[in-house]
């Protein structure tokens, strides 16, 4: 699908054909590829790296014109499972026309930050800080996600909830290593600021972009080594109540078995023979009585032992 704009009134609006300086390709077909091969003068290989969600961000200058391959954040939608992933963009930089190719129906221009813009270059700067406040807003939902999947994991053992942090742990790697992919490209930019034609506001402008670039980079290597530490500490969490768990599960069956024996003992027609001679409301009250004590006596027998076997490990280790 193509769409065209044009730079009015210091943003941009749709347009046709003839007076189009920016077109943008959503997930070109045979036709449209054919027809950006020969307006291009690109060859097919950087096309199809423009498609490549996995490409690594770069910047190429010919004697007229760049070619960039820009890593942007995909849409999010929480109705899914908790993955955040990265997809490419290619950028295709002349004196009077911007062509940009995206390998998906996400428009580039979503963002408010499309204003007040009085050149290609300056949409072309717009586009990246649009790009980089989209990937802190992520940032901001998945630490907002990790705070959530934490209380939930507090009050459940699920796997689920363990599996859902993992993704997120996974997203900002990629996160990461797209970011910092970036940073080449804008290094290159600032380097041959002249040779683009930034104006002195441009010039300005990229230095910002290239600063909040960094912070970007800091936080997202900050909340990637904090979820790292924390998925590390849950599975630890997890296994040390899996383990109280069944030792509390063992307890109650070492305080049942005896019981369980009396319990088989009386229900056989010997106890109702020895006890024939007494009512069997008194026998049997007698003998509930008596397994209550015992197994009270047990479950005692055993909260000693365990107590005393933790003042000893205390008293070895202080």
């Amino acid at each position: 699908m193509r769409t065209r704009f044009k730079i009015k009134d210091g943003s941009l609006a749709e347009c046709d054909q003839d007076n189009a300086s920016i077109v943008v390709y959503s997930r070109p077909d045979n036709e449209e590829k054919q027809q950006l091969l020969e307006a291009l003068g690109h060859d097919s290989h950087d096309l199809e790296s423009a498609l490549d969600p996995d490409e690594i961000s770069r910047i190429e200058f010919g004697p007229d014109d760049a070619f960039i391959i820009w890593k942007r954040p995909n849409n999010v939608s929480f109705d899914q499972q908790l993955r955040f992933e990265e997809s490419s963009i290619g950028l295709f930089l002349k004196r009077d026309r911007l062509t940009i190719i995206v390998g998906d129906f996400q428009s580039p221009f979503d963002g408010k930050q499309f204003q007040k813009v009085r050149s290609l270059n300056g949409v072309l700067l717009k586009l990246f800080l649009e790009t980089i406040r989209h990937h802190l807003n992520h940032l901001k939902a998945i630490k907002q996600l990790t705070a959530d999947l934490q209380v939930k994991l507090n009050r459940s053992m699920e796997n689920r909830y363990f599996l859902q942090m993992f993704n997120l742990s996974e997203s900002l790697i990629y996160y990461l290593n797209a970011i910092e992919s970036n940073t080449s490209v804008l290094v290159k930019i600032r380097a041959n600021k002249e040779k683009i034609g930034f104006s002195d506001e441009e010039k300005g402008m990229l230095d910002d972009i290239i600063i909040e670039h960094e912070q970007c980079i800091r936080q997202t290597r900050i909340y990637s080594s904090v979820l790292s530490g924390l998925m590390d500490a849950r599975g630890n969490i997890i296994n040390n109540n899996m383990n109280v768990l069944l030792k509390d599960l063992t307890l109650i069956n070492v305080v049942f078995l005896p019981l369980n024996l009396i319990a088989s003992i009386g229900g056989m027609s010997e106890f109702s023979a020895v006890t024939s001679g007494v009512n069997w409301r008194i026998s049997y009250s007698v003998f509930a009585i008596g397994m209550l004590v015992i197994g009270w006596l047990t479950w005692m027998l055993l909260a000693w032992r365990i107590s005393r076997n933790r003042r000893a490990e205390f008293r070895k280790h202080s």
